[in-house]
């Protein structure tokens, strides 16, 4: 079974799109040499009208694509760094975002903003290491966080043929993954739907982006003393609510990814009303405290 790249599943999806859909186009900074390898092939296959060089300004391309979306097309902007999203957040959050609600739906904005996410990595350089997805989930704004290439594929495929703003941020921590992905294997997924990466019974362990493989990594080495769910929401917004209850009526408790050290705690607080050699013992409260700390 091939293997399929995250980057390679964003430029698939990318030139599926472009084949699908006259009106998809890519436009931003140098995407005409791939400097991210997203936009690899896709001026060869689709012409300079359709891969748009922009001039560096960010301002401007970005509300260039709110006018071309009003047009009747589907532009997708690829920006290089994620901190320039903080440069054109009023012409997302607040205009191309609102342009439906303050036409009472006459009209619609159905744009594509696709960036690295490079949060991950220390010792970036300060303005290149940014990951602001909570500005735009909290805002309003439809936010994709994919985990895997299949993900990948599937979001941005949807994020394309929705008739809102969506802003795919693409975790460089989970460019270099790959995937097993078999003949018609790769479909659009849905926004607000989530996927549970690992079954468990214990503790639910919330993560998004590359933060699944960490956390996939604690519940393998925990796997002898807790049963840890993984569960990747996909999408901050809208956010998969019903998922997370489901989820949190099997394990009862929640955790997040980033805390490594503290749920490498959690065996210290299980219960002692069962043998220890028993699977299906619980784990304490959170609010435990043992005696005499």
């Amino acid at each position: 079974m091939p293997k399929l790249s995250y980057v390679r599943a964003l430029n698939r999806a990318l030139g599926d799109e472009m084949e699908r859909d006259p009106a998809v186009f890519v436009l931003g900074e140098d995407i005409r040499e791939a400097l991210t390898n997203t936009t690899t092939g896709l001026l060869e296959r689709f012409g300079p009208d359709r891969v748009v060089e922009t001039p560096l300004s960010e301002q401007g391309f970005t509300n260039f694509a709110t006018g071309a979306a009003l047009a009747g097309l589907r532009p997708v902007v690829e920006y290089q760094i994620p901190f320039l999203l903080l440069l054109v957040y009023e012409q997302i959050a607040n205009q191309a975002n609102k342009f439906a609600l303050m036409s009472g739906g006459q009209t619609c904005v159905p744009v594509t903003y696709l960036l690295p996410a490079a949060g991950w990595r220390p010792a970036w350089g300060a303005q290149h290491s940014d990951q602001p997805y909570s500005l735009f989930a909290h805002y309003g704004v439809k936010t994709v966080l994919p985990a895997t290439p299949a993900d990948a594929y599937g979001l941005v495929t949807t994020a394309i043929r929705d008739d809102d703003p969506v802003v795919v941020f693409a975790p460089i921590g989970a460019h270099g993954v790959r995937e097993d992905v078999g003949a018609g294997a790769l479909s659009p997924v849905p926004l607000g739907v989530s996927r549970v990466h690992r079954e468990g019974r214990d503790v639910t362990l919330l993560a998004v982006g590359h933060l699944v493989h960490d956390a996939l990594a604690v519940a393998e080495d925990l796997a002898g003393e807790v049963s840890v769910e993984v569960l990747d929401p996909r999408t901050l917004y809208p956010f998969d609510w019903e998922g997370l209850e489901a989820s949190l009526k099997k394990t009862g408790r929640l955790g997040g990814a980033a805390l490594r050290r503290a749920v490498q705690h959690l065996p210290a607080r299980r219960r002692q009303d069962r043998g220890p050699g028993d699977p299906g013992r619980r784990l304490r409260p959170a609010h435990h405290r043992d005696p005499g700390r």
